[in-house]
């Protein structure tokens, strides 16, 4: 199957099990559930675009074993919080926003369907890489290595800053959250390197950028940071705006100053 004739496929598996994430949604009330689906599409695009890749067999390996596994750790991580947790306040605000009109929420999941062979077009060139360089091939796999061990450590310390009862309405200054406000989409990011890396040697080596390019644009300015930013003041107010002040965006970095409660 060629790449165009793969996506086409994997465009089509999205558009359905995204619409038995919304019916999932309407009934349980937590559009959480679509992070949880995309990441998992993600997976399932690594390894068949990897399967049906014409390329060597090192780098579709690494695609469908570390690119894969990426995705699959954070829709364990995603699961679990839909499980465990009420609504994500973005999703909240939203509902609150469109009221009971689930056509903007069936709208909403598909076009996260849609977003899929989008973000699987850095996976292209990986897969069809038929010369890949050596020094390639590892550059990508540290570059993956920190990008993932980056974000499960900030995921961990998120979470475990959040279960404790004392830290109520207070914000998360302690380990990466010191550095970065949003240190989890730092590394999500930080990680679509590797598939440039990957894809070095084929001659479709250009659209791997589209990887961290389009996340880069979706995380820091569509859906990923101002989301989070806003329910953060919503949550958490004035802390969160002494938070703002002291702390990098996005990219990591030391604080202005030192901040205040900062959990040592």
């Amino acid at each position: 199957m060629s790449p165009l004739g793969s996506l086409g496929l994997l465009w089509l598996l999205a558009a359905a099990v995204m619409f038995c994430g919304w019916l999932w949604q309407r009934r349980h009330h937590n559009a959480g559930i679509a992070d949880v689906l995309w990441s998992a599409l993600l997976a399932a695009a690594a390894w068949l675009l990897a399967a049906n890749g014409t390329g060597a067999s090192a780098p579709r390996i690494l695609l469908a074993v570390l690119g894969g596994g990426w995705a699959v750790r954070l829709v364990m991580h995603l699961a679990l919080r839909v499980r465990r947790e009420r609504e994500d306040g973005r999703y909240q605000a939203l509902r609150a926003r469109w009221g009971g009109d689930e056509r903007r929420w069936l709208l909403f999941f598909q076009l996260q369907a849609l977003s899929v062979p989008l973000f699987a077009l850095p996976f292209v060139p990986v897969a069809a890489n038929a010369h890949p360089a050596a020094g390639g091939l590892l550059a990508g796999a540290l570059i993956w290595l920190v990008g993932v061990l980056g974000e499960s450590l900030a995921d961990r310390q998120l979470a475990r800053f959040r279960a404790a009862p004392g830290h109520r309405g207070r914000t998360c200054r302690s380990g990466l959250w010191r550095y970065s406000r949003h240190p989890n989409y730092f590394f999500e990011w930080l990680h679509w390197f590797a598939y440039v890396a990957w894809s070095a040697g084929s001659p479709l080596a250009p659209l791997a950028w589209l990887g961290p390019l389009v996340m880069f644009v979706f995380l820091r300015f569509v859906s990923g940071v101002p989301w989070a930013e806003q329910q953060a003041l919503r949550a958490r107010g004035e802390d969160y705006r002494d938070y703002q002040r002291s702390t990098s965006i996005f990219f990591p970095w030391f604080p202005h100053r030192p901040p205040p409660g900062a959990d040592r």
